[in-house]
C-alpha cells in the first residue's frame, strides 16, 4: 500500500511539474536562444513568440540563433521592434523599412512564420540584407503559400 500511495505521489508530482513547465511563459526576447518553442514555417529561421499584455511579439532568428529582426501585433495592428540585425529592414503595413534600400530581391519571399492572423516573410536581398515583412493573413485566400508568396 505505501508503495501504491508512492507511486501515487510521483506521478502526481511529474504531471503538476510538467503541466507548469508547459504553461510557463516564454522569456528572452532579443536573445539568440529564447526559451520559447520554434514555431518556424521554414526550415533555415527560428522564429519565437513571446505574449504580454494582448500583444503578440514575434522574433525570427537565422539557422546559427542571430536575431535578425522582430515585430509586435494586435488585433491587426503592427509595430517593427528595434531587435536584431536587419530590424531596419522589417516592414509591416502600419511602418516601412526605417532604412529603405534599393537592393533587389535575390529570390521570391519565403513564407518563415504564419499563424493563421499574422504572416512574415523573409527576403534575401543584393547588397546581402535580408528583408523582412509582416502582415495580416489575407482572408479569403484559398492557398496561404501562394498568398504569402505574392502579396506580402
Amino acid at each position: 500500500m505505501r508503495l501504491l500511495s508512492r507511486a501515487v505521489l510521483a506521478i502526481s508530482i511529474a504531471t503538476a511539474a510538467s503541466t507548469a513547465l508547459a504553461d510557463a511563459p516564454a522569456t528572452g526576447l532579443g536573445q539568440e536562444w529564447p526559451n520559447a518553442p520554434d514555431v518556424s514555417a521554414h526550415p533555415n529561421f527560428h522564429v519565437y513568440v513571446f505574449a504580454l499584455g494582448g500583444i503578440d511579439y514575434i522574433q525570427v532568428n537565422d539557422a546559427s540563433g542571430d536575431v535578425l529582426g522582430g515585430v509586435g501585433t494586435s488585433g491587426g495592428q503592427f509595430i517593427t521592434l528595434p531587435i536584431g540585425r536587419y530590424a531596419q529592414q522589417v516592414t509591416t503595413p502600419d511602418q516601412p523599412a526605417a532604412s529603405p534600400s534599393n537592393a533587389a530581391a535575390m529570390a521570391a519571399p519565403a513564407s518563415v512564420y504564419n499563424d493563421n492572423d499574422t504572416v512574415i516573410t523573409a527576403t534575401p536581398m543584393s547588397d546581402g540584407t535580408l528583408q523582412l515583412r509582416a502582415g495580416p493573413q489575407r482572408l479569403g485566400c484559398g492557398d496561404p503559400v501562394d498568398c504569402n508568396m505574392k502579396a506580402l
